[in-house]
């Protein structure tokens, strides 16, 4: 029997491929979408579209009414101030859980969180994901949830790791912070499995999982490189940037989105994001309640990833 599930951020890079890969392993979709956003709509797939949004409480109740399930992958990355981030990835979140606690019965709610919550001291953005989780757990009363704390997550249509891949395709990386730092990585795909594997085979409530694509320790830069120079086949400079030159553009960006509006990407806090010692995550949790297993590392990602441009 077909079961329903509610989306929201399904027009987004994560959102869109999950979206699709739950119709294909049989599930109902229904996803919300801003009015801003209908002209990014997926074509040729079968899902339902709620026109609304997040801070409209009608619009939650249409879109979550009747559904087995709801996966919350809207989030705000960008922005300037601490409000700026949690009006999507606080109060959104406490908006969407109070709509499916109140439904009978109650649907199953996974919400994708970051990494970064772990560190809610070092940015607006990790702070509000931290608190989102939070305003889940307060909220959500008897309905069962887990939160996903993906790493760094790229694949196909990634806008934000693949800049800096195409620059090592360049022959030239950029390398920001310590050589001893480690992130762990995660092909998008990889993330829908294990969201799909939550859902049908998850019997914990109240759980965090962080994911990462099966590469124990994570990866340093160099190992970063050193995979690209293999697919590329030929050698790639190192350009090590001071870590004081990031820091004051991200300081100018700040200003001037202060000044003029907009949503920069790098601020002083994302500088801090990016030079912490251990984005290294845990899959042990999650793969023994669920059975999940990662299948794509790094390199075969980057194919994958850039494609034809190898």
């Amino acid at each position: 029997m077909s079961r329903t599930i509610a989306i929201t951020g399904a027009t987004g890079f994560i959102g869109s491929v999950v979206a699709k890969r739950l119709l294909e392993a049989g599930w109902q979709v229904r996803a919300l979408v801003r009015s801003a956003s209908l002209h990014k709509r997926q074509k040729n797939i079968e899902l339902e579209w709620i026109a609304g949004e997040l801070e409209a409480t009608e619009s939650l109740q249409r879109l979550i009414s009747g559904t087995d399930a709801v996966l919350h992958c809207a989030g705000a990355v960008r922005g300037a101030s601490q409000e700026d981030f949690e009006q999507v990835n606080v109060e959104g979140v406490a908006r969407l859980v109070e709509v499916a606690a109140a439904q009978s019965p109650k649907p199953k709610f996974l919400l994708i969180s970051s990494l970064a919550a772990r560190e809610p001291q070092l940015s607006f953005y990790a702070a509000s994901k931290h608190k989102g989780e939070r305003a889940l757990a307060s909220l959500a009363k008897d309905m069962f949830w887990g939160v996903f704390r993906p790493p760094a997550v790229y694949g196909p249509g990634d806008r934000e790791m693949l800049p800096l891949f195409q620059w090592m395709l360049r022959g030239l990386a950029p390398v920001i912070g310590s050589d001893k730092n480690r992130v762990s990585l995660l092909f998008v795909e990889d993330l829908a499995e294990a969201i799909i594997s939550w859902f049908n085979n998850s019997s914990h409530s109240q759980r965090i999982y962080e994911l990462h694509d099966g590469h124990q320790s994570g990866y340093s830069w160099q190992e970063i490189i050193t995979v690209v120079e293999r697919l590329k086949g030929r050698s790639i400079v190192r350009a090590t940037i001071p870590v004081s030159f990031v820091k004051m553009l991200a300081a100018l960006n700040l200003v001037t989105a202060k000044i003029v509006g907009g949503s920069p990407m790098l601020t002083p806090g994302k500088v801090r994001e990016l030079i912490h010692v251990d984005w290294v995550a845990d899959n042990t949790q999650l793969s023994s309640e669920t059975g999940w297993i990662p299948r794509i590392l790094l390199e075969e990602g980057l194919q994958q990833t850039i494609g034809p441009d190898i």
